[in-house]
């Protein structure tokens, strides 16, 4: 079966949004709490959370807004023929420290952290417990495109990552250029190796996943760039693993034991691998992913994102899909990554698209 690319680039988005929607409720349960109250099967269905059901956590919001940068450093490039990606993609992650009700330490003008439309989706301005190295970091930015100050290699780099790798395949790049461009959108918050080039490999996979790779490829192609960076080992040790657990007949609870919880990168993205690989059906793949001690609401996003992305739009069952938060700004988000490059834009002006991209993705 042909699946087209324009599903593939929203199958991404949206079922990683359904995977971080049903680990919700459980994200901060173990996975002895989790089969207590829902039963041994674990989880299957959203439960309340934030005050609904489908609702979606900060992974997601920040995966907007590093999709919104993305598009914005493309209309700054295309009209102002100059841009810097990560630079244009940490001024969006102030803008989304703004939904949080927080600031950072410049003196950003207000006009500016309200420009847009995806800052003015009301549902965005609702605090889903961010990540506190997120806030962190972002509340000491003194220059947009600065690295984090930290050691930390906590999952909130790579669990928002995949737009990376949806824009670099709109765009052409080669996976070295998508990878350098993930473990640069991890770096703005986050500043241990190991939570930087986790980012990397999820954006190569992404990129390959909707080219038409399978998961097996995809995970190779990552591999063979990941080794080729000064300390990939903690990495590339827990993605070996990963993929070495999802060929052997262990017990899915026990193999996600071993991988870890998914609170730091490597094994966010391990785990979600694993999930991804070992699963025969969608929905298979994202219960495993979030009935597990640990971050349940980041690898049930990132194993959506990679299972999206292989399996298009039309994976996600109806009845995850129907009450989705934000259902409808993700499909359009997804329709915008995939259609930019022939956005009529122009340096010298007159682009028949110039006026509309322009108000939604100013690129001053």
């Amino acid at each position: 079966m042909t699946i087209e690319l324009k599903s593939r680039f929203r199958g991404c988005l949206l079922a990683g949004a359904v995977g971080d929607a049903l680990g919700a409720s459980v994200e901060f349960m173990s996975r002895h709490e989790i089969l207590s109250r829902f039963g041994s099967a674990g989880i299957r269905e959203y439960a309340p959370a934030y005050g609904g059901l489908g609702r979606i956590t900060d992974d997601t919001q920040m995966t907007l807004f590093t999709a919104e940068g993305l598009l914005r450093s493309h209309v700054r490039g295309c009209l102002r023929g100059v841009s810097s990606q990560r630079s244009v993609v940490s001024s969006a992650y102030e803008r989304w420290l703004l939904t949080q009700g927080e600031r950072t330490s410049m003196d950003t003008e207000q006009e500016w952290l309200d420009s847009g439309w995806l800052i003015k989706q009301p549902a965005l301005h609702s605090r889903r417990a961010p990540g506190m190295t997120c806030l962190s970091a972002l509340r000491q930015m003194r220059h947009y495109g600065d690295e984090a100050r930290n050691d930390s290699k906590g999952c909130g780099g790579v669990m928002r990552v995949a737009p990376v790798g949806l824009f670099a395949h709109a765009m052409e790049a080669s996976p070295e250029m998508s990878f350098a461009l993930g473990v640069e959108v991890s770096a703005l918050t986050h500043g241990h190796v190991t939570g930087q080039l986790t980012g990397g490999v999820l954006a190569v996979m992404i990129q390959q996943l909707v080219a038409g790779d399978s998961l097996t490829e995809a995970l190779g192609v990552a591999c063979r760039i990941l080794e080729q960076q000064p300390r990939h080992e903690e990495t590339l040790t827990a993605l070996v693993l990963a993929r070495s657990l999802g060929q052997s007949d262990t017990a899915p609870e026990l193999a996600i034991e071993q991988l870890g919880l998914g609170w730091i990168a490597e094994e966010a993205l391990a785990i979600s691998v694993y999930c991804a690989m070992k699963a025969d059906t969608f929905r298979d793949a994202i219960e495993m992913a979030v009935n597990h001690d640990g971050d349940s609401d980041s690898t049930g996003a990132i194993t959506g994102n990679l299972l999206g992305a292989l399996w298009g739009e039309a994976v996600i069952p109806e009845r995850w899909r129907e009450p989705l938060e934000l259902g409808d700004v993700i499909r359009e988000m997804a329709d915008d990554l995939y259609g930019c490059s022939r956005w009529n834009l122009s340096t010298g002006g007159g682009g028949k698209d110039e006026e509309w991209v322009w108000e939604k993705y100013p690129g001053y």
